[in-house]
């Protein structure tokens, strides 16, 4: 997504946590196409530094058009086995830290306009089993979604892309990718480039869509 929006021309704000190495690799990779990009470290976690990430992206970058929340974590929490603090770590980044950064970005783009995009889970619909937290984080975004959209209006859209299978965990065999393509009525896995073209079509062409998602599940959802 970085990607693809400094192709087009845009300054972009790369964050990161703990994943300095690969966020540098990615700048590197868009400065050498003619592209400018600026790295942020922070726990969104904290509200404190979802603030100080938008005013860094501001100061190095100028200006603040869009955000797009889209870090996330993702673990297995079995219903009996789920501690506090795996529910905390999940709920914290998911869902209070869209909230958080939404909020520091609104102040910045509350005179000019921008868009902000959510980057959401097919599984709030269908949540899994195993993974509670994780689901209902996804499902509390999506709420948040139309809330801010609401807020925010008109100046401000905001909007969420919902995923379904797109980049596999690697513990993954075989059969587990063939299983979920059998389920998947489009009958293959979701690629990087299918979540670009959602980003890119409310970027560039949602113009007079706000509240919505996008779900990009190969038709997993009516399955």
């Amino acid at each position: 997504m970085a990607d693809a929006l400094a192709f087009r021309g845009a300054r972009v704000g790369i964050h990161y946590n703990r994943s300095d190495t690969d966020a540098a690799a990615l700048a590197n990779a868009i400065e050498k196409k003619g592209g400018q990009a600026a790295l942020i470290q922070g726990d969104l976690s904290h509200p404190e530094d979802c603030a100080r990430v938008v005013e860094e992206a501001v100061r190095k970058l100028g200006t603040l058009h869009l955000l797009v929340n889209n870090a996330a974590v993702f673990f297995k929490t079995p219903l009996m086995q789920t501690t506090e603090k795996e529910w905390d770590q999940l709920l914290d980044i998911n869902l209070k830290g869209p909230f958080f950064c939404s909020q520091a970005a609104a102040r910045v783009m509350r005179d000019d306009g921008g868009k902000i995009i959510n980057i959401t889970d097919w599984a709030a619909a269908r949540p899994y089993a195993n993974y509670l937290p994780y689901c209902i984080s996804k499902a509390g975004l999506i709420t948040l979604t139309k809330g801010l959209a609401r807020a925010l209006a008109p100046k401000i859209t905001v909007n969420a892309i919902a995923l379904g299978a797109m980049l596999l965990p690697e513990e993954y065999d075989e059969e587990e990718k063939k299983g979920i393509i059998q389920q998947t009525p489009m009958q293959r896995i979701g690629s990087p480039d299918d979540v670009v073209n959602a980003l890119l079509y409310l970027i560039e062409g949602g113009d007079f869509i706000t509240g919505s998602t996008i779900t990009l599940d190969g038709g997993r959802t009516i399955a």
